[in-house]
């Protein structure tokens, strides 16, 4: 399993991470537990979560389950030094905690209090903000967001009154690093440049969607990703399953993501299914399986640190582990390169 830093931190964390998302809902606990083993046996060291976590459905009785299982593997299996773990503080409007407060000095120290509790440990590997108070492009928002409300003095104090909370944190040994999500360049070089001139842990990462249907990191991330080593941590590699094919041709299988989610976050489109067929082809011209290809894509990029997929059955897990030392040819490299200038940005 090839492995990457996490920034600066000296953090050495698998190509590969395992998403816990459906914890709790999709995936009862019991094969949860049963996947965190099967990942480490296979070279995986990091696994990710959130507060927030369960989705597919997100309800609010069930926000904080999916921490509460990977404590209870913690608890039970003793491994707690094999694993990097990764979670997420809540950004402003989630009502399922602290009635939607914004990020700041004063709810950071709850939030981690309650992750560490519900994990069953005293510390957090890299910490990360969900998303940012001010707002996000993430999540289709790309098409409509307007920067022009934003309060340029409010995010700087916001940004700077935050560091002052993590390091607090830091000192007391509860989190490692720091981590953004859901971010963009602007907001990722404040961070950058407050951490530099006051202090504060530097931000290590941005966890922001990233797959062969959805390249808006290629641009201003990318080249800040490189040259500040702060490492891409891709979600929805597989576009919330779109990439596996199984949705072609009007296909919904049962118990699948889009069973319960029926547009996929906004993500199904008519221009979609046409955009998979593209790379789908591709994976049958080279005799590669789609998964492994996509989630490979996501790895070679010179910006990644992780690539986080999440499997809600045990054998979608083994399946995607077979792939993971597969490398692309250059060949493939630039027939995905021609597919994505022939179906850019289909959601």
């Amino acid at each position: 399993m090839k492995m990457n830093s996490l920034g600066r931190t000296g953090i050495e964390v698998s190509a590969y991470c395992l998403g816990s998302m459906t914890f709790g809902t999709q995936t009862p606990e019991s094969e949860a537990h049963a996947q965190i083993d099967m990942a480490l046996d296979g070279g995986i060291n990091f696994v990710d979560a959130a507060e927030m976590y369960p989705v597919n459905p997100l309800k609010h009785e069930n926000v904080g389950r999916t921490e509460e299982i990977i404590g209870n593997w913690f608890a039970t299996s003793g491994r707690r030094g094999d694993v990097v773990l990764a979670t997420k503080h809540s950004g402003e409007g989630f009502m399922g905690a602290r009635n939607g407060a914004p990020i700041s000095s004063a709810t950071i120290p709850e939030a981690v209090e309650g992750s560490l509790k519900r994990l069953q440990t005293d510390h957090i590997d890299l910490y990360q903000f969900h998303w940012p108070n001010r707002g996000s492009y993430m999540f289709r928002k790309n098409w409509t967001y307007d920067p022009s409300t934003q309060n340029r003095a409010e995010t700087l104090a916001h940004i700077q009154d935050a560091l002052g909370a993590l390091q607090r944190e830091v000192d007391k040994g509860r989190i490692r690093a720091f981590g953004l999500s859901n971010e963009s360049a602007w907001g990722t070089a404040q961070w950058l440049r407050a951490s530099d001139d006051t202090g504060g842990p530097r931000a290590a990462t941005i966890q922001n969607e990233y797959s062969l249907l959805c390249r808006m990191y290629d641009t201003d991330l990318a080249e800040l990703s490189v040259n500040e080593d702060v490492g891409l941590l891709a979600f929805s590699p597989l576009a919330a399953g779109l990439l596996t094919g199984k949705y072609q041709h009007g296909a919904i299988p049962e118990a699948s993501r889009m069973s319960i989610v029926d547009n996929l976050g906004g993500r199904r489109t008519p221009r979609v299914f046409d955009a998979v067929d593209a790379y789908l082809a591709i994976a049958q011209r080279h005799g590669l399986d789609p998964i492994h290809m996509a989630l490979a894509f996501t790895v070679q990029r010179p910006f990644l640190a992780s690539t986080i997929f999440g499997a809600t059955r045990l054998a979608q897990l083994e399946h995607i582990l077979a792939g993971t030392d597969l490398r692309l040819s250059d060949e493939v490299m630039a027939e995905i390169n021609d597919a994505h200038h022939s179906h850019p940005m289909p959601y």
